[in-house]
């Protein structure tokens, strides 16, 4: 199958080409037709060379592993969340004529000046800065031409190779058929700019009012929907440098550059808690490329391409599980994992809280300012992953963005430590979990349920005892599994009892012929033994055909 993959198209040997210029043992045997044992995964230095080496596709898929820290070890987790790809910008003739296409008007008509130098290039597109015949300032994110074809030639491979090594231990145990699924959906996904619109107004939107944060200083940026389209968009122009590449000043904070830093750690801190803990929706890619630090002293948040959604009992679970690594609690560890996980085969409890007793114990000594709580929870994913434990994918998303934000943070300011900022948001948390936004509302339903049930069980109270008394009550139960043990204990009392009148006839027979002295008896003699091993050698058959001679 493989061979005439590889020999099928340029690509294809390019790719193959790759593989074993990288020098993958596994990979190299399987293309060389040679017998290939089980697999294992390239050293992440490896695995991050060949993906950059296939291009820009494979870049993206490298990213989305990146995400799934419950599949790979923390080591490739780190290197390939770093991995970008190093592609050179398209020509500006070509740009030019998808932005003509996707515009309803004429490009002179929309737009006064477009610089045809690319502030940033990417794998799926590039930015140019523009203004609007208004007078605005707008960026234009544009699709790279042809991409699309591309994207879908590397899919199809993917999804092949994915086919081919499923059928190993390696890959049915990382689900790769499953993974080169949820790989083509997101690729697709990112294709659609309109849909990256969307999130970034959502966002923009979830972001406007906070109690835990002045909104004013953070700043997501507004789209042009009249000119946007699924491989253009529009956006508001924001004028800034990456975060860490900012000179702080201290304008804000009394002419205090490392006070500056603090607060915008801060900010930042209690936003993303917003988006995941309360919005269940957060933008899950806030690397330092996407967070900018405008004129103006304030942060802008970028590039809505990657987000991550939260429902409320997820939610639940993330709030208790994230005190309980804080309060290094491994018993609440192992149950709400169990909770959040899908068993794929029977878990040992023991064995799991005691792998989560070990790791918390080596974080016991330290004091929590030294504790990296994003490696600790990626390190937890592992923990579930190794006790037969299947995550939902979103944790991948989730466990980037804390540790993507946590690095940040770090980076900042020196002095930051999660749990001072965490433990006031947590307390509220809770509050809003147990009573609601709207605590009347909470309470008037509350009261109502009582009611309803303090009129409804002196009714049922009643029946019960009527029933009782009357000797009328019954129970339905309904057991798993029982049918076939029942037929199991009536298949082994059948042959119990035929094995015991074989018996019988058997010790008849030889009473009968020993007793007979004249040989009258013979021929009753004889057919008790005849019916005896008839009886026998039926008995021994079916037990034969069912298999379960052992």
């Amino acid at each position: 199958m493989f061979s005439r993959l590889v020999q099928s198209s340029s690509r294809q040997r390019e790719i193959a080409e790759v593989v074993l210029r990288n020098g993958w043992g596994y990979m190299r045997r399987l293309l060389t037709g040679t017998r290939a044992e089980e697999p294992q995964l390239p050293p992440p230095t490896v695995l991050r060379n060949i993906l950059i080496e296939l291009g820009p596709v494979y870049v993206k898929l490298g990213q989305l592993l990146s995400t799934r820290p419950d599949l790979l070890p923390p080591d490739y987790i780190t290197e390939l969340t770093a991995l970008q790809a190093e592609v050179p910008p398209v020509p500006w003739q070509d740009v030019e004529i998808v932005i003509r296409q996707q515009l309803r008007g004429s490009l002179e008509d929309t737009f006064a000046s477009v610089d045809r130098q690319p502030v940033a290039a990417g794998s799926i597109a590039q930015t140019h800065h523009a203004t609007l015949i208004d007078g605005r300032e707008v960026a234009l994110k544009i699709q790279r031409p042809g991409i699309e074809v591309i994207v879908e030639q590397d899919i199809s491979l993917i999804r092949n190779l994915a086919e081919l090594v499923s059928r190993t231990n390696f890959g049915r145990y990382y689900d790769l058929k499953a993974l080169a699924e949820e790989f083509a959906g997101a690729l697709r996904a990112e294709l659609d700019f309109s849909r990256e619109a969307e999130h970034t107004d959502q966002l923009r939107r979830n972001l406007a009012n906070s109690r835990w944060f002045d909104s004013d200083r953070l700043m997501v940026p507004a789209i042009y929907w009249d000119l946007t389209t699924q491989k253009l968009l529009v956006l508001e122009w924001l004028d800034g440098v990456p975060l860490l590449l900012a000179t702080f000043t201290g304008e804000r904070d009394n002419g205090d550059p490392d006070a500056e830093r603090a607060e915008i750690v801060k900010l930042l801190i209690r936003a993303f808690f917003q988006q995941i803990y309360i919005d269940g929706f957060f933008h899950a890619d806030p690397h330092p490329g996407n967070l900018f630090y405008l004129r103006d002293g304030r942060v802008a948040l970028l590039d809505c391409g990657m987000v991550g959604r939260l429902d409320p009992r997820t939610q639940q679970i993330l709030t208790e599980m994230l005190l309980a690594i804080v309060n290094l609690d491994p018993q609440r560890c192992t149950q709400l994992t169990l909770q959040l996980a899908e068993a794929v085969q029977p878990v040992n409890l023991a064995r799991l809280e005691g792998d989560y007793d070990r790791l918390l114990r080596r974080y016991g000594n330290l004091s929590l300012s030294q504790v990296n709580f994003s490696q600790l929870f990626y390190e937890v994913l592992q923990a579930a992953r190794a006790n037969n434990l299947r995550v939902p994918g979103n944790m991948g998303l989730y466990a980037k963005t804390l540790a993507n934000l946590e690095g940040l943070a770090r980076k900042l300011d020196p002095d930051f430590n999660l749990p001072d900022q965490v433990k006031p948001l947590m307390t509220d948390l809770f509050r809003r979990q147990l009573i609601g936004e709207a605590p009347v509302a909470a309470l008037l339903r509350t009261a109502l349920d009582i009611k309803n049930l303090s009129l409804q069980s002196p009714r049922q109270i009643e029946l019960l005892l009527d029933r009782v008394t009357s000797e009328t009550l019954q129970w339905n139960l309904t057991l798993r599994d029982l049918d076939p043990l029942r037929r199991s204990v009536d298949d082994s009392a059948n042959r119990l009892s035929f094995s015991v009148v074989v018996g019988s006839l058997i010790i008849g027979a030889a009473l009968i012929l020993a007793n007979d002295q004249t040989g009258q008896l013979f021929w009753v003699s004889s057919g008790l033994f005849f019916s005896a091993s008839f009886l026998g050698l039926w008995l021994v058959v079916s037990i034969l055909r069912s298999g379960r001679l052992r």
